[in-house]
């Protein structure tokens, strides 16, 4: 460390790479972090260096353990899973650190319920493993339906209603559901559906799906299918961010496939004739019917060869622009109320058995509280009595 001036500020000597890195790292423009540390120019320039308060204030800002800032180059961070996020057939690259903190979380869940299973001997999850890629995706999507009570006409009356069914069906047939738009409880930390939109961490005993609550309901649906077809053939992935392309990789291309098949049958979609003078009006109407997005939709009948590739490119690009106007038109919304969202964002079946095995004395409240994401007992009782544990 090195005095400046009189002596009394102490400046901490920091590779200036390191710090353009952290900052990229963090998906932060220079702009909005420049707001909260006005010599972060002269700081990435190595014309200045940071104090250690400032330093410490910058790591927590940019989520990067501090102790990576003084390495002399950036340390790799792959995904512990395979990655798959491709945005038009190109590799995303870095997982951002709210990804990366989303998965080591979620499987830090999911190895506490591998546990919490085998003490309690539940028997394996009799699905996980059992398809082939490449195998019928008719056969597939169809023995997917008959599990998971999902037949077109059972699906409710709205997206929300929908997808809690599906993913009600989801936990009870053995398999951890979470859905959340943000990183643990962090309400400042909202995640990209950009970046990704799920994963599954395939496992017999403990399968666990995360799906990205920041997208749209519509969009969340075909996530969690996509990320069900993953459990079904044992494969743990971060799944691809974007549908307006085919991927190259071979087992995202099937499990694509199965989703959409499984969610928009083809035979039911070639019974329905469209009327091309107002495609916007008929991708709502089967985007209503089966309760998925509209670029589902699309997609489903670029598969039935009723668009071109050049066509199908054109019209997703329009959609897409249309649902992102529509999305920044209507907001966010509030979070809701605590005690609805939070046992979503963890998952009801994580939440119960995590609960349970705590009232029982086999967890420590500590180790409750920091998975279920937050502090107070009273919270922790009252969350267990609706979700019906006291």
């Amino acid at each position: 460390m090195t005095g400046a001036g009189t002596g009394s500020i102490v400046r901490v000597p920091v590779p200036p790479a390191m710090l353009v890195w952290a900052r990229e790292r963090s998906r932060q423009t220079s702009e909005n972090l420049s707001r909260r540390f006005p010599d972060l120019r002269q700081w990435e320039q190595g014309t200045k260096q940071p104090t250690l308060k400032q330093l410490e204030k910058f790591a927590v800002a940019t989520h990067t353990p501090i102790g990576y800032l003084f390495l002399p180059d950036p340390p790799e961070e792959p995904l512990p899973i395979p990655d798959f996020r491709t945005v038009g057939n190109a590799e995303i690259g870095q997982a951002s650190p709210d990804l990366l903190d989303t998965v080591y979380q979620c499987r830090q869940r999911q190895e506490w319920y591998r546990d919490y299973a085998r003490l309690h001997r539940e028997s394996p999850v009799t699905f996980v493993g059992t398809f082939t890629v490449g195998s019928d995706v008719e056969e597939a999507a169809a023995q997917m339906r008959d599990v998971l009570k999902f037949a077109p006409d059972e699906r409710g009356n709205s997206w929300s209603e929908a997808l809690r069914r599906l993913v009600d069906e989801a936990e009870r047939n053995g398999v951890l559901v979470m859905v959340s738009g943000i990183v643990a409880s962090n309400t400042h930390r909202k995640l990209d559906p950009d970046e990704f939109r799920g994963f599954a961490l395939a496992d017999d005993l403990a399968p666990l799906i995360f799906i990205n609550g920041a997208d749209t309901k519509a969009a969340q649906i075909f996530t969690v299918a996509h990320e069900l077809v993953h459990i079904w053939i044992g494969e743990s992935a971060v799944s691809d961010a974007d549908m307006r392309s085919t991927p190259g990789n071979v087992i995202e291309r099937w499990c694509n496939r199965v989703a959409a098949e499984f969610l928009v049958p083809e035979s039911a979609l070639r019974e329905y004739r469209l009327n091309r003078d107002d495609l916007t009006d008929e991708l709502e109407t089967l985007a209503r019917r089966f309760k998925v997005s509209t670029l589902v939709v699309l997609r489903r009948l670029f598969d039935t060869d009723y668009f071109t590739a050049t066509q199908y490119r054109e019209e997703y690009s329009t959609e897409l622009h249309r649902i992102r106007a529509l999305m920044e038109e209507r907001g966010t919304g509030s979070g809701g109320n605590f005690y609805n969202t939070q046992p979503v964002r963890v998952g009801k079946r994580f939440a119960r058995a995590l609960i349970e095995s705590t009232l029982e004395g086999q967890t420590l409240h500590r180790d409750a509280f920091r998975m279920l994401g937050f502090k107070k007992v009273s919270t922790f009782n009252e969350l267990a009595a609706r979700l019906g544990v006291l």
